[in-house]
C-alpha cells in the first residue's frame, strides 16, 4: 500500500502522535481498490462511492457505525413429550419453546404483547450472538422422564425451552417440567384422586400445560403441552388431552403458526397436537408423534402396556431464531450457524434452522 504522508507530524506526547493537518487516503476507484493485493487492516478512499474503507481480511467494508432497528422471532426448543415403558404407562404432551416477536404489533406467547426492535450497530467489529435451541428429548435413561427444550436466543434475548411432559413412576406421578410453555402433566399409579398438575409456563413467551388424570387401573389420560397461544388442554377419562395452540408471525412474509404443545398420551384417544406443530398424542400402545422441526413445538405423549413394550417418547421439535432489516443492510453470519436470506419488499429476511455462532452488520 501507499506510503502515509503529511504537512507535518506533532511532537511524540505519552503514546500519542499529533498530526498537524489533515489526514489524506489514498483514493481508488472500485475496480483499482479490488486489483491491490490487500492484508487485513489497509485503508483507502473509494472514489466510487465516496467512503472510506477499510479490508478485513476477506472483503472491504466501510468504516463508520450505522445504527438500525432489527425485528425479532425467537422460540426456544420444544420440550419432548413424556416417556412411557409399561405397566400401562401413559405421559403427557412438551410444552412448546418460548416464544418472543417484535415484528409488525405481532404478539408475543404467553398472551404477551409484541416486544420492542432491537438496535443494533452495523459494523463488522460489533458481535451478536444467535443461538438455535434444539428439541427437548422424549426420554432419559429411566424412560420416564422428558427433557426441557434447550433456549434458543437472540441479542441476549432468550427464549427459553419448553417444559417436557410428565410421567408415571410407582408410587408417584413424574412431575411435568417448567418452561417457556410447560409441559402436560402425568399421574400416580395408586392415587385415583390426585391430578397431576402440568408445568407451568414462562411469563410472555408461553402457557401453562394441562393436568394429568387417574381414571381406573390401566386407564389414564395425560395433560396436554402448554402453547405459545394457549393452554394445554387436562386429561379426561382415559383421553389424553389436546396441546396449546402456537401463535401466528407473518415475519418471513406469510403468516405462520408455530411452538403448539404436544398432546397427552392416553389408552383410549391420544391427544391432539396444538396448532403450529405439536406432536398428537399416541392412542394406544407407542410413542407420540415428535413436534415439527424448527417450530418450537412440544413432542406428543406416549401410552405403554402391560407388556414390557417401551420405551415410548416422542421429541420436542427444534426452536428458530428469525430476524427482519432494512435490505439497504447485509447480515454477515459466521460459522457455527445454519441460516438462509430471503427477500420481502425492501427487507431482507434472515432464518436461523440450527447452531450457535456470532453475526455482524454492515
Amino acid at each position: 500500500m501507499s506510503t502515509l504522508e503529511t504537512n507535518a507530524i506533532g511532537k511524540y506526547s505519552g503514546n500519542n502522535v499529533s498530526v498537524d493537518d489533515s489526514l489524506n487516503l489514498k483514493s481508488y476507484t472500485t475496480t483499482q481498490r479490488d486489483a491491490l493485493t490487500s492484508v487485513a487492516g489497509d485503508m483507502i478512499y473509494n472514489s466510487t462511492d465516496s467512503k472510506p474503507q477499510f479490508y478485513n481480511g476477506s472483503a472491504w467494508t466501510d468504516m463508520g457505525s450505522l445504527i438500525f432497528t432489527v425485528d425479532y422471532l425467537i422460540i426456544g426448543g420444544g420440550g419432548g413429550g413424556g416417556g412411557a415403558s409399561a405397566n400401562n404407562v401413559g405421559s403427557g404432551g412438551g410444552g412448546a419453546g418460548g416464544y418472543r416477536n417484535s415484528y409488525n404489533n405481532e404478539t408475543s406467547g404467553g398472551g404477551g404483547s409484541s416486544e420492542s426492535a432491537f438496535t443494533v450497530v452495523g459494523n463488522p467489529f460489533v458481535l451478536y450472538t444467535i443461538t438455535v435451541g434444539a428439541g427437548g428429548a422424549g426420554n432419559n435413561t429411566n424412560y420416564y422422564q422428558s427433557v426441557q427444550g434447550p433456549d434458543s436466543s437472540a441479542f441476549n434475548l432468550i427464549s427459553q425451552g419448553g417444559g417436557g411432559g410428565g410421567s408415571y413412576q410407582s408410587p408417584n406421578g413424574v412431575a411435568a417440567r417448567d418452561g417457556g410453555s410447560g409441559g402436560g402433566g402425568g399421574n400416580s399409579s395408586t392415587n385415583s384422586s390426585t391430578d397431576y398438575g402440568g408445568g407451568s409456563g414462562t411469563a410472555n413467551q408461553g402457557f401453562d400445560g394441562g393436568n394429568g388424570h387417574w381414571y381406573n387401573t390401566g386407564n389414564r389420560g395425560q395433560g396436554g403441552g402448554g402453547g405459545a397461544g394457549s393452554a394445554g388442554s387436562n386429561g379426561s377419562g382415559n383421553n389424553g388431552a389436546a396441546g396449546g395452540n402456537g401463535v401466528a408471525s407473518s415475519i418471513t412474509g406469510s403468516s405462520v403458526t408455530r411452538a403448539g404443545g404436544g398432546g397427552g398420551g392416553a389408552s383410549g384417544t391420544g391427544g391432539t397436537g396444538g396448532t403450529g406443530g405439536g406432536g398428537a398424542g399416541y392412542n394406544g400402545i407407542g410413542a407420540g408423534t415428535a413436534g415439527t422441526s424448527n417450530t418450537g413445538s412440544g413432542g406428543g405423549g406416549s401410552f405403554a402396556g402391560t407388556a414390557p413394550s417401551g420405551p415410548f417418547a416422542a421429541n420436542g421439535g427444534s426452536g428458530l431464531v428469525v430476524i427482519r432489516y432494512s435490505n439497504q443492510q447485509t447480515c454477515n453470519v459466521g460459522a457455527g450457524l445454519t441460516s438462509t436470506t430471503t427477500t420481502d419488499g425492501s427487507d431482507k429476511i434472515t432464518t436461523f434452522t440450527a447452531g450457535t455462532g456470532t453475526i455482524t452488520f454492515s
